[in-house]
């Protein structure tokens, strides 16, 4: 018999439940429910808040389950899926810290099979709930999953800039897509066919975003040996395509047979072999790499196939690619040095990470939380006056407005550099005569551009900044091809004051995705 015991006001709490269940943690939408479901004040920390979620939701499902209103075998159709979501909710929360444990415990093991001691409470919760044996299974990974990817993407990539959040949204839609119900529905074991393209400058953090992804991605569970079918430490493979040359590189990526050529004494299985499935390869400075490897790899994304050196037999590769460069692939695509082909093969989304310029300008606080995480991987916990005293150094050699020319890999080496000598001079570039910004501002105030021509410096000044077309279409709610003839027409266009282009002399790092 079917039951509906549930007021009105318990089915609006449950729904609001099964909306922060699938939401994206890293987004305001999240944050805005956890306010709602727990009743705590705004200005409450966020462990207070999710502990007063996860207490709250555990008293108001216990009174439903003492009801039978919990019970999903006796629901059907919305009202069933909303369940649903609140009892994966609950008891994914119920194990976090045992998840956490488990990531921190394979770390340590690498590529050996951990056991999984708490895997049958957390299954016979779930089917405890109504759920089935099977879907029970493919939740449990599903769950492992999604701390993993918490986990990685907020210790990875750390930072309160506004530039920072948005990466790590980012990143989690990379994983889970931006609406985790499709993920969920199915594409769950079908991640394979989106390729990720990360830009950026060099010291941005794209290994460290490429690192996210790779070790986020699904494992099934296997209920006999009571283990995760695979490490994620094995999940993830990466290779910086420009250390080798190309001969190197292609036995490299696709192996070879032995006799291939004068050295191949035995057999080899290049990277492409070693992917686990559901795993991920990280090409790293895939603007480096030759039109004849370009092909090759085009091949693999297209066809799924690929033929180790000298072998006419066919292997297939089922794992995920993630690329990166921090050369401007517009430039490359452009003069043909870049194949169109495997470009638009590579971007089912383009992310360009943001410089540490932009990040300190965003937020005077980002060098301190910088600061404080840096020194605690390189020391361990430190007192606070070792990061005053990095900062106070800093700010002696380099002044208030350092451009961070390495970002944050030149951050790290500079705090290395004060603790062994107690100073850091930084890299010597010449400084603009003046402020793109500053003078722009004052052109707005004495009311010296015309509406054209204002448009046309503010998609060149974030063009500047953030480096690629699609970011200052997404910022400024233009297309593609708008944002390009107006930063085109910023760098041909003289300044008001006669000396030269606006922006025309800025470093940038850019990046093209598939057109509207």
């Amino acid at each position: 018999m079917k039951s509906s015991k549930a007021t009105d006001k318990e089915w609006t709490f449950l729904e609001t439940v099964a909306r922060a269940a699938f939401a994206n943690p890293f987004g305001e939408t999240r944050d805005d429910l956890d306010i709602a479901i727990s009743g705590a004040a705004p200005d409450s920390s966020a462990d207070e808040i999710l502990h007063a979620v996860v207490t709250r939701i555990e008293v108001k499902l216990q009174s439903l389950r003492d009801r039978g209103v919990a019970d999903l075998r006796n629901l059907d159709g919305h009202r069933r899926e909303v369940m649903r979501r609140v009892c994966l909710f609950h008891v994914f929360h119920r194990y976090v810290d045992h998840f956490d444990e488990l990531i921190k415990t394979q770390l340590k093991e690498g590529d050996k099979h951990c056991r999984v001691p708490f895997a049958r409470h957390v299954l016979g919760e779930l089917t405890a709930f109504g759920i089935g044996d099977q879907d029970a299974v493919r939740m449990f990974a599903v769950f492992y999953q999604l701390r993993r990817a918490f986990y990685f993407i907020k210790n990875g990539l750390v930072g309160t800039s506004p530039s920072m959040k948005t990466l790590r949204r980012h990143l989690w839609d990379c994983v889970f897509t931006h609406d985790i119900r499709w993920f969920e529905a199915g594409l769950w074991d079908k991640m394979e066919e989106f390729s990720i393209l990360l830009l950026g400058e060099t010291g941005t953090g794209k290994g460290a975003a490429a690192a996210a992804i790779g070790r986020s991605g699904f494992i099934p569970f296997d209920v006999a040996r009571n283990a995760f079918t695979e490490s994620f430490t094995r999940n993830f493979v990466s290779i910086n395509l420009s250390q080798y040359s190309e001969g190197v590189l292609e036995s490299e990526l696709f192996g070879h047979k032995k006799g291939a050529f004068t050295g191949a004494v035995d057999n080899h299985e290049g990277l492409f072999s070693r992917c686990a499935p559901h795993g991920v390869i990280f090409l790293d400075e895939i603007g480096d790499v030759s039109i004849p490897v370009q092909i090759k790899l085009l091949q693999v994304l297209q066809e799924r196939i690929f033929f180790p050196v000298g072998s006419h037999e066919a292997r297939r590769f089922s794992g995920r690619i993630v690329a990166a460069t921090n050369r401007s692939l517009d430039e490359m695509l452009e003069s043909g040095k870049f194949r169109d082909d495997l470009y638009y093969r590579l971007c089912s989304d383009v992310i360009t990470l943001p410089p540490l310029r932009v990040r300190l300008k965003e937020d005077p606080q980002e060098l301190d939380n910088l600061l404080g995480v840096l020194l605690s991987r390189l020391a361990g916990e430190m007192p606070g006056r070792e990061k005053h005293l990095v900062k106070r150094i800093l700010k002696r050699d380099l002044g208030r407005h350092y451009a961070w020319p390495g970002n944050v890999r030149e951050l790290e080496q500079a705090i290395k550099r004060i603790i062994l000598t107690g100073r850091y001079q930084g890299m010597k570039r010449e400084e603009p005569k003046q402020d793109a910004a500053a003078r722009l501002a004052q052109e707005i105030v004495e009311g010296a551009m015309n509406a054209e021509e204002l448009l046309s410096a503010y998609c060149s000044s974030l063009y500047a900044s953030f480096g690629t077309y699609e970011e200052v279409a997404r910022r400024t709610r233009l297309d593609r091809r708008t944002v390009k003839k107006y930063v085109e027409m910023g760098k041909v266009s003289p300044s008001l004051d006669g000396r030269g282009t606006l922006f025309g002399n800025c470093s940038i790092q850019t990046g093209r995705c598939l057109e509207s």
